[in-house]
């Protein structure tokens, strides 16, 4: 009978501490072997002007962007990437920093073939619901280019601007670029025609999806290399702008 009451009252107390802790973490919808960050919350909000001297950069920790989702091998010299992020009530932020030995912006039209170009891409998934995402806004895959332009996919199956959802500032030094991003975080009920769409609070404990990628052109028509920071099984590995199930997880903290 003792054991069974210490049982009782190890399942009792881990039950309440995932509670106090924030929303339960489900899974099934994920691939699995997903990545889980801890993003620490920003007493001051992080500057977006590319330079990484903010203080609130100094409590977060480092992951790598180093799966080849498209191309053959990279060359260290060719490309490295890792990134960082934080958090207030209002915002979700981003430091990325990239080494690239050529940076090209080819299409001029932000809204026409976008993915090729050098750009990075940020994939959330406000509620961790994971899915699809092709053609409703499940979650988001924004697409950030060299001149700051925010594109995704919308209801209507096509690429517009949510240059209202992303603030994004980029300096380059040699070959090594330092990128800071906010992001405003909009749940699967934002409407692209709506006029009282209003970004989410974040709070401590809150659970999310979230993955980065960049795609990569070294001067060719079409990109060499996307880059993601989430392994991707099988022959189809870029899927993460159709299925949010390949996003890792991402957990606000204090």
């Amino acid at each position: 009978m003792d054991c069974i009451r210490t049982l009782q009252l190890l399942l009792l107390l881990t039950a309440s501490g995932a509670a106090a802790a924030g929303q339960p973490l489900d899974t099934r919808g994920h691939d699995p072997d997903r990545t889980h960050y801890l993003a620490p919350r920003a007493d001051i909000a992080p500057e977006i002007d590319g330079i990484a001297d903010d203080e609130a950069w100094m409590t977060a920790d480092w992951r790598p962007i180093d799966n080849i989702w498209l191309g053959g091998p990279l060359d260290a010299g060719d490309f490295q990437g890792r990134y960082k992020l934080v958090w207030t009530p209002q915002r979700l932020y981003l430091l990325v920093e990239i080494l690239d030995d050529v940076l090209v912006d080819f299409h001029r039209d932000p809204l026409q073939q976008y993915w090729d170009d050098d750009c990075l891409e940020i994939f959330i998934d406000e509620d961790h619901s994971g899915g699809n995402h092709q053609y409703n806004h499940n979650a988001f895959a924004y697409h950030l280019s060299l001149d700051n332009q925010a594109i995704d996919i919308g209801t209507n199956r096509k690429a517009q601007h949510y240059n209202h959802h992303v603030t994004s500032k980029w300096r380059q030094t040699g070959d090594h670029v330092i990128w800071e991003v906010a992001v405003d975080v909009y749940d699967d009920q934002y409407s692209d025609s709506g006029a009282n769409n209003q970004p989410v609070a974040l709070h401590a404990g809150k659970i999310m999806g979230f993955m980065l990628a960049y795609c990569d052109n070294d001067r060719s028509e079409l990109r060499e290399h996307f880059i993601g920071s989430e392994h991707a099984a099988g022959d189809h590995k870029d899927r993460g702008w159709i299925d949010a199930g390949l996003f890792g997880t991402l957990e606000l903290a204090e």
